[in-house]
């Protein structure tokens, strides 16, 4: 099909050789003899270009242009007249034609500018997309992706960027948790104030409460003057604390009154300070099971967690390390002054094989070891860490005709098990919903594979 064409003429007979003509010439083709009603189809059908009669009764075909481009100005148009004169053709240009052709007419002729016209229409539709995708690139910024699971992160990003409630970020380690938090911070009326970002598992509990919320003259040796803490600094703006589930204890309670009275107290301070801040916390850890294990403050948690975004693993996100791989290819070429175009099919090929425990973060880091390392104009599998060219993955066999083959019933569960809670990021109140099981079967089945960590509590 060579395109969509929408034919208009009170004739009827001249819309049926229009019709017949234009399908042998592989058109797919609509008649209307009304212009009233031809404009009615426009404004919901999808077509790459119409033909128009310029006389007809009623509406005019130059009115016709003229609603068509107001209403459908990707659609072009072309006019046929038997009155061929100079201002008749300026007015139809005028009213916004794309073509204009007299009778009598060859029908090859109109073909060769239907043509013309349908790659037109193709050209304006993808310049359109192009800055759709580049309005979208600017919009996320880092944050690159086209699988159905990012394009639903975007979509959660854009809706809750204007409010001021507490978002909780949860996601694997490498994942893009502060790409997430910046690009809310980007769309949202805070935009123009400071974004402030503080890692909670960085600094010893003295030192990370002095930094939140500051210190008066001589609260502890060495405070020679009064300092500001974050909560203060990010005023206006929004402040994110990363690695939330690692704060200390201690200072759980602090941080958690500040949030409720909106006020800071410096260390070594009399005096109380109001403060407007959008706060936006992220963690790797399984917050619910730190609060059934009273590692974390329950009604801390329900004062950050009144929206929760999941930053999805590389692997459960299909050709996006692809995207990614381009675009960091593109990055440290252009900063190493190499001219390498991209990757080659069987290195994209190992990418997608590999399983990525490190997420976005650990393929930044290949690309750039594969950008410095490689001779090619392209990335070779040779280029890549010994451990992503022989990844093999595993897989689980269920049928076989060789009984040896067969695993014993408790060796599948095992392993599917352990399976489904790597495809979680290791969240186990989320394993335990995937895999309908209470959180204490789950520890104690993991108990017995030799896999749980040493905080979490023995089974009864």
């Amino acid at each position: 099909m060579r395109g969509r064409i929408l034919i208009i003429d009170d004739d009827r007979s001249m819309c049926e050789l229009l019709d017949a003509g234009l399908s042998r010439h592989d058109f797919e083709v609509t008649t209307r003899t009304s212009a009233e009603e031809a404009f009615r189809h426009l404004t919901t059908a999808e077509l790459d270009a119409a033909v128009t009669d310029l006389n007809m009764p009623g509406m005019s075909g130059i009115e016709l242009c003229e609603r068509i481009t107001a209403n459908r100005p990707d659609i072009p148009v072309i006019v046929i007249t038997a009155f061929g004169s100079l201002d008749t053709a300026i007015a139809a240009i005028r009213a916004g034609a794309y073509d204009f052709i007299t009778k009598p007419f060859e029908i090859d002729i109109l073909a060769l500018t239907l043509d013309r016209a349908v790659r037109y229409h193709t050209l304006k539709e993808e310049v359109k997309r192009l800055q759709l995708a580049a309005a979208e690139a600017r919009r996320f910024q880092e944050l690159i992706g086209e699988s159905p699971l990012m394009k639903e992160l975007f979509d959660l990003i854009g809706r809750v960027a204007e409010s001021d409630a507490s978002i909780l970020i949860t996601g694997e380690t490498g994942t893009g948790k502060e790409l997430v938090a910046r690009a809310i911070h980007r769309l949202s009326r805070r935009f123009a104030e400071p974004f402030i970002a503080i890692n909670c598992a960085a600094m010893p509990e003295a030192l990370l409460e002095s930094e939140l919320f500051g210190h008066a003259r001589g609260a502890f040796t060495d405070a020679k003057t009064e300092r500001k803490g974050l909560l203060l600094q990010s005023h206006g703006g929004t402040l994110f604390l990363d690695e939330i589930g690692d704060m200390p204890l201690g200072l759980q309670p602090k941080l958690l009154r500040a949030l409720q009275e909106r006020s800071v107290r410096p260390v070594g301070s009399n005096t109380e300070v109001s403060f407007d801040v959008r706060i936006v916390a992220a963690t790797h850890n399984d917050l619910e099971a730190a609060v059934a294990e009273r590692r974390f403050r329950e009604d801390l948690f329900f004062r950050l967690n009144v929206i929760q975004l999941q930053v999805p693993p590389l692997r459960s996100r299909g050709n996006d390390v692809l995207l990614l791989g381009q675009h960091f290819t593109e990055h440290f070429a252009l900063r190493s002054r190499k001219s390498i175009k991209g990757l080659s099919p069987a290195a994209a090929e190992k990418l997608l094989s590999y399983s990525w425990p490190g997420n976005v973060r650990e393929l930044e880091n290949c690309i750039e070891r594969a950008v410095a390392l490689t001779l090619y104009e392209q990335l070779a599998v040779e280029d890549l860490p010994e451990k992503i060219r022989n990844y093999a993955r595993s897989q689980m066999l269920v049928v076989s005709d060789d009984p040896t083959e067969m695993a014993p019933l408790e060796e599948i569960e095992r392993r599917y098990i352990l399976r489904v809670l790597e495809a979680v990021g290791n969240n186990k109140a989320l394993a335990a919903r995937v895999l309908r099981l209470d959180r204490k079967t789950l520890y104690r089945k993991l108990e017995g594979y030799g896999t749980r960590p040493s905080n979490e509590p023995k089974s009864s």
